[in-house]
């Protein structure tokens, strides 16, 4: 399955540019839907240093808490952050449960990571009564990089032997929280999102791949989620209690931005 997994077949998301003005992000956007926003920051010295070489020799002795997959992510697990890069960052197995497949994505030692949370632009819109909050994440093992380059910030010319260029079909499945924005800095990641008043159909205990390979097909277009496919320079928005779940379609590294 995790070779086969694609894009959308097209975005049902909205696209924003610069030109998105504050006023009209909280009239339009802010409260009632989701947007990808194009060119509101310039993350480029943040993703210099989020290479696999880069990260790796600044924090990877360093513990990292890993969650489990699923929708309520019960189990955390302590371990080396070179040890999480090398051996636990793979494709995801398709006949694996969510409470059994281990994820980096937030619980992160803010003291630890706060020189690189440090260089990150975060994207410029607030919603008032909110704080930001940083989430760090790396998902995936293999394939592009969305950049050009192969397997996470290596360039073209060097790949990994035997790289292969299947996407890596990690994720989160469905869940809701607080309003928030996430980035993706390096490879692919496919979103879903349905508003609070449509809940989606989903097993807590399955994966994103799974669920697009075993409900997805069977949704009628009335039944299908928004969806769209992000990269890198990409911001999405999403409003409060928003259903959503993910699909890195590349070994990713992205950023989301919490408000609490």
């Amino acid at each position: 399955l995790a070779g086969t997994v694609p894009e959308e077949e097209s975005c049902t998301v909205e696209r924003a540019d610069a030109s998105l003005t504050y006023s009209l992000f909280l009239q339009r956007y802010a409260f009632s839907r989701p947007v990808i926003l194009r060119g509101v920051t310039d993350n480029s010295a943040f993703r210099a240093l989020c290479t696999r070489e880069k990260l790796l020799a600044a924090f990877g002795a360093r513990p990292v808490r890993l969650s489990t997959a699923n929708t309520y992510s019960y189990r955390k697990v302590d371990v080396p952050f070179q040890e999480y890069v090398e051996q636990l960052l793979k494709p995801q197995d398709p006949t694996q449960l969510g409470s059994d497949t281990l994820y980096f994505f937030g619980d992160n030692n803010f003291t630890e990571w706060g020189s690189l949370f440090q260089r990150y632009v975060p994207p410029p819109f607030r919603i008032p009564g909110t704080n930001p909050a940083y989430s760090f994440g790396i998902a995936g093992g293999c394939g592009w990089d969305g950049m050009g380059g192969w397997w996470w910030g290596l360039p073209s010319t060097n790949p990994p032997p035997h790289a292969p260029t299947i996407g890596s079909g990690s994720g989160v499945p469905f869940h809701w929280h607080g309003p928030g924005y996430s980035e993706v800095i390096f490879g692919r990641k496919r979103w879903f999102l349905y508003p609070p008043d449509k809940t989606p159909h989903f097993h807590p205990n399955e994966t994103t791949l799974t669920w697009l390979h075993r409900t997805y097909p069977a949704l009628t277009p009335a039944q299908r989620p928004l969806e769209c496919t992000i990269r890198p320079g990409e911001v999405l928005y999403f409003p409060d209690r928003w259903w959503h779940a993910t699909l890195n379609l590349d070994t990713s590294v992205f950023i989301s931005t919490f408000l609490g």
